[in-house]
């Protein structure tokens, strides 16, 4: 599924969900698939009705991220799953659908780890390479429209797994938000749209889903 679709509906950032989790056992099994998808972020679900899930990049595991629990939860919903609640590692996650998104709601410290760097113009975040030089997690950001909380954005991984840039990311967006301490309608990469709504201790946000395809990975 692609996931924070831009208000046309294209765009989002390419996900897969392993509906049946269990069926890929093990924290080698579930590596190699993840890598071999190479998606920025692969989710199995292990409990669809406790919410369950296990995020992972190509080259490991994350206790939480933003894109993947949208695109699970709308998933979820999908297959006829409440999903109020979804419960990565880091913890539990509340869950719904309003104004045409999904939507999650998550703690600010639990996206810690990315550097936010704010450039004057968009045109200056359009220009930067990809990835720009340099070593960890870049979120590239500048005002589009500052009085009301439009940003532009790009994201760059930087951490050798192969995934150059980052469509929409949501782990990412929810750091900005809680750093600038308001709600934010990010376009970010190609022509995705994150919407965030900043909370305190933690940050709402939401966006579009759409459906790619099944791809069938074993019997």
């Amino acid at each position: 599924m692609r996931v924070f679709t831009g208000p046309d509906g294209s765009g989002g950032n390419l996900l897969g969900v392993v509906h049946d989790g269990p069926a890929v056992p093990g924290d080698a099994a579930r590596q190699r698939l993840a890598a071999e998808l190479g998606f920025s972020e692969t989710v199995f679900v292990d409990d669809p009705l406790r919410g369950e899930v296990d995020i992972r990049t190509p080259g490991g595991s994350l206790p939480f991220a933003g894109h993947p629990l949208v695109g699970a939860a709308w998933h979820l919903r999908q297959c006829g799953y409440a999903a109020d609640v979804l419960r990565p590692p880091a913890g539990d996650v509340p869950a719904w659908t309003a104004s045409g998104a999904t939507w999650i709601r998550a703690r600010a410290s639990w996206a810690a780890g990315r550097r936010l760097q704010q450039y004057a113009l968009p045109a200056d975040v359009d220009a930067l390479p990809s990835p720009p030089p340099g070593d960890g997690w870049l979120y590239a950001w500048s005002w589009h429209h500052e009085p009301t909380g439009a940003v532009r954005a790009r994201g760059f991984p930087r951490r050798g797994d192969g995934i150059v840039e980052d469509e929409a990311t949501g782990a990412a967006a929810l750091s900005l938000t809680a750093a600038l301490r308001r709600d934010l309608t990010i376009a970010q990469g190609a022509s995705s749209l994150i919407r965030t709504r900043y909370e305190g201790d933690c940050v709402t946000l939401g966006g579009g889903v759409d459906f790619v395809g099944v791809r069938t990975i074993g019997e």
